[in-house]
């Protein structure tokens, strides 16, 4: 901050008592790429704040907007453009940018070596100036006027705006761009030291500030070093007098109390550096140091990944997953063992490493194994993420830090599900034998009508090979039962098979009521089908037409062909012609009440 030649003294105590603090300037952004950087901006000072030393101080005012044109070249593309903007007093922290209205989204504030509070602040316009483009862009609503006069008298009343532009360009060799940013005085000294470097090469490699108060007219001791060595870019820039309020871009020395200065480097930085260290002194001037940028040629990896497909078997959370790590616009080779992590809905979920170094240009194909936990829904977004350890953070520097992650959608391969089908009841044909017809089970046992039916089997074995399917489902014979049939039917991936039963019941049997004993081997007996291999705890009675028993048989005899075996014609060759009585008893839950009828004989 300036000092007005009649304040000699109170310069000493100022120095010897002030109490400053800020925020470091530390780490905010880095790019990879074919980047590069420039600043606009203006002040809102009209004059220098301060005199020559005997010469009357300048008057007390400031503007409330200033404009600055942004001029790139057809081929640069705005990747992204900040807003700084700074002054004395507690802060303003709403300001219109072309009549549209932008709040700070961080702030800094400092406190000056007098004991009074300056601020800056910082919002992220992008969009805004990505649409906007080339042309004039004016600042306004930074109003200062009330609270510049309690600085006057020290020459510390100050304001001006600045916006940091980062572009690509094709043409531009691969650059690492790291923005460092903060709010931190030089009252007689301060040093910041840049980390997160990666010199590969230092031809091209520059430095930039956004600074304020810095003053013309003061020099003494005030000097920029980077790793020792004094920077300077004269005229504009002299070594003693680093900041004067000049702007690099522009080529002026008229931007009162602020800087936008950009200096090379390039013979003060090395191959290999990570670090670098910034040194500013200042005897007199206070200079406030808002932003550093810092731009040098690198050579990186750029690291992409692809899931080529996932392998997986059915019912089962264990997939394998193909994938093919690339290093397309890398300019180094992607070292081996370069960490990839899987994640399902931000959880990680499997992690693997690349197992050879991939040229530039190059690829390399992998597989990994991943195991999905219980609670993974069938259908889900896989996100493969190369250059990462698990935690989100990766290992390797690369050239682009955004294209990492692949995502991938997932199915499961989940077999169908079928529909319960009922059991089959057929009439017994004879010691549980059956016929059945199940052949509209083969649509009935599809709950997706997109599934496929496969086939009938005859056991589970046949069905889960597909081997042996039964051909005659609408007329299949049951030797005995209960028999269980299965069915195989299958999705695009993966078979189910259910089953049903067939089982059978006693039905009434048949009896035919005409008997002809005359040995012509035609009715010569007394039958009755379905009886003996269904019933076969059966009892017959036959009598005569006065109600007298004339014969009984179970399944021990031969049928009754006119002959008696019991009452009072028992032992007599035969029967009469005529009409008889039969109750068959067939001994079963199903049927307590005799089958009753009558039967006629002849001969």
């Amino acid at each position: 901050m300036p000092f007005k030649s009649t304040n000699i003294a109170l310069l000493a105590i100022l120095f010897c008592c002030c109490s400053l603090w800020g925020q470091d300037v530390a780490l905010y952004k880095q790019y990879n790429g074919k980047y590069d950087f420039t600043f606009i901006g203006n002040t809102l000072n009209t004059i220098e704040n301060n005199s020559i030393f005997g010469q009357p101080a300048p008057p007390c005012t400031i503007l409330t907007s200033s404009s600055a044109s942004l001029t790139l070249s057809p081929n640069d593309v705005i990747k992204n453009a900040y807003l700084y903007w700074a002054g004395s007093g507690t802060g303003d922290f709403n300001i219109k940018l072309n009549g549209t209205d932008f709040s700070a989204d961080r702030t800094f504030p400092i406190i000056n070596s007098a004991g009074l509070p300056c601020f800056s602040a910082f919002k992220d316009i992008t969009t805004f100036v990505q649409t906007t483009g080339n042309g004039n862009y004016t600042l306004s609503d930074l109003d200062l006027t009330n609270v510049i006069a309690d600085y006057c008298s020290t020459g510390g009343n100050f304001g001006g705006w600045a916006i940091l532009i980062v572009y690509s360009n094709n043409n531009l060799p691969i650059n690492q761009i790291n923005i460092y940013d903060g709010m931190q005085a030089v009252p007689s000294s301060l040093s910041i030291t840049l980390s997160n470097l990666n010199v590969i090469d230092s031809t091209g490699a520059k430095i930039g500030f956004i600074a304020w108060e810095g003053d013309k007219n003061i020099a003494v001791d005030e000097t920029l070093t980077l790793n020792g060595n004094v920077i300077s870019d004269p005229p504009l820039n002299p070594a003693d007098n680093a900041f004067n309020g000049t702007n690099s871009i522009t080529g002026s020395s008229t931007l009162y109390n602020m800087d936008l200065d950009v200096y090379s480097i390039q013979n003060n930085i090395n191959v290999g550096d990570t670090s670098a260290l910034i040194e500013l002194t200042s005897g007199q001037d206070f200079v406030m140091i808002n932003a550093v940028v810092t731009k040098l040629n690198s050579k990186l990896p750029d690291a992409t990944i692809a899931i080529d497909d996932i392998i997986q078997t059915c019912n089962s959370k264990t997939i394998t997953v193909d994938y093919t790590v690339s290093n397309t616009n890398g300019t180094n080779p992607l070292p081996a063992n370069t960490p990839i992590a899987f994640y399902i809905n931000n959880q990680l979920v499997g992690q693997t490493v690349t197992s050879n170094s991939i040229t530039m240009g190059g690829s390399g194909s992998g597989q990994a194994t991943v195991t999905l936990p219980d609670t993974t829904p069938n259908n889900f977004t896989l996100q493969a993420v190369v250059d990462d350890d698990g935690t989100g953070q990766g290992v390797v520097m690369e050239a682009d830090e955004t294209n990492n992650s692949y995502s991938f959608q997932v199915a499961l391969w989940i077999p169908p599900t079928a529909n319960t089908l009922p059991d089959l009841v057929s009439c017994n044909q004879g010691f549980t034998k059956g016929t059945f017809d199940f052949s509209n089970y083969a649509s009935a046992v599809l709950q997706d009508p997109s599934d496929v039916f496969q086939g009938f089997y005859n056991s589970l074995s046949d069905a889960e090979n597909g081997v042996n399917a039964i051909t005659n489902p609408n007329n299949y014979s049951a030797n005995s039962t209960p028999k269980e049939i299965f069915i195989s039917i299958k999705n695009n991936h993966c078979p189910t098979i259910t089953s049903f039963l067939l089982t059978t019941k006693n039905c009434p049997p048949t009896v035919y009521n005409f008997v002809s004993a005359n040995g012509d081997g035609i009715n010569d007996s007394f039958h009755i089908e379905g009886l003996r291999t269904i019933f076969e705890h059966f009892k017959i009675e036959i009598y005569n037409r006065w109600g007298k028993i004339v014969w009984t048989g179970t399944n021990e005899s031969e049928d009754w062909d006119g002959y008696s075996n019991a009452g009072f014609r028992l032992g007599e060759s035969s029967l009469p012609i005529g009409t008889y009585y039969y109750l068959v008893y067939l001994n079963d839950d199903s049927y307590p009440e005799p089958l009753e009828g009558f039967v006629y004989l002849t001969r």
